[in-house]
């Protein structure tokens, strides 16, 4: 199995940045990025345009690097062009991309104010059909189909174990699916809003506009009113 990489991304010591490598994809995708032709009678490479300074021609080597990578190409792309690439002490030239988002996820993690936030971080590794976990399951899968192929009792023995490694990956997101939720339950409930306030109290408050009218019994109301005694009834008793 080939490790040359698909497509080289550096700069020369002349300062030009140049691309090689590659099929036709590849190419179409480094022109989108900005790169253009440069031809000699024997070869020809792509370069990014001259006198554009080194903080654009770095955003640009990345941009075209991250759409390589994202269509599966293998990219080697000069440290020195990288502009979003992560460093630790034991990787200074941020080589190992996919393990420093990761970290990124533990610095995020680390950094989330609420249980809500750290909530929707503790999703990114836990989602059951796009976390780091289930993927970290694919990967694995894959290795073992790659290792199976070779058709010798290392290629199987390895395959066995890439195999097992899938499967505890894939029981330990079995294991904490509901770890999101019980992150998130251990904040208080969410405030409401003054608007949601106003609008429950008009839901729930009673009437005060119309008072209800007192009840009249019909025994009241067949009885008319008496009218007081004139003084002539009164000496007649």
């Amino acid at each position: 199995m080939s490790t040359t990489p698909d497509v080289v991304i550096t700069r020369e010591p002349t300062g030009n940045v140049t691309a090689e490598g590659g099929d036709e994809l590849a190419v179409t995708l480094l022109k989108r990025a900005g790169f253009v032709i440069e031809t000699t009678p024997r070869s020809f490479w792509y370069r990014l345009p001259w006198d554009m300074g080194e903080e654009r021609e770095n955003k640009m080597a990345s941009h075209a690097a991250r759409m390589l990578t994202a269509v599966g190409y293998h990219v080697n792309l000069d440290p020195g062009l990288g502009v979003t690439r992560v460093t630790t002490p034991t990787d200074p030239a941020g080589d190992r991309a996919i393990g420093h988002s990761v970290l990124t996820l533990v610095d995020h993690l680390n950094g989330a104010a609420t249980y809500g936030a750290a909530a929707e971080v503790v999703d990114e590794v836990l989602d059951p059909d796009d976390g780091v976990l289930v993927r970290l399951g694919d990967f694995f899968e894959a290795a073992a189909a790659q290792a199976n192929a070779a058709d010798t009792q290392g290629g199987w023995d390895l395959s066995y174990v890439f195999e097992d490694a899938a499967a505890t990956v894939r029981e330990l997101g079995t294991d904490l699916h509901a770890a999101s939720d019980r992150m998130r339950d251990l904040g208080p409930s969410a405030q409401r809003s003054w608007q949601e306030g106003v609008a429950h109290y008009y839901a729930t408050a009673p009437n005060r506009h119309t008072a209800p009218a007192a009840a009249v019994s019909d025994e009241a109301a067949a009885t008319p009113p008496s009218t007081p005694d004139s003084p002539a009834q009164r000496r007649t008793r």
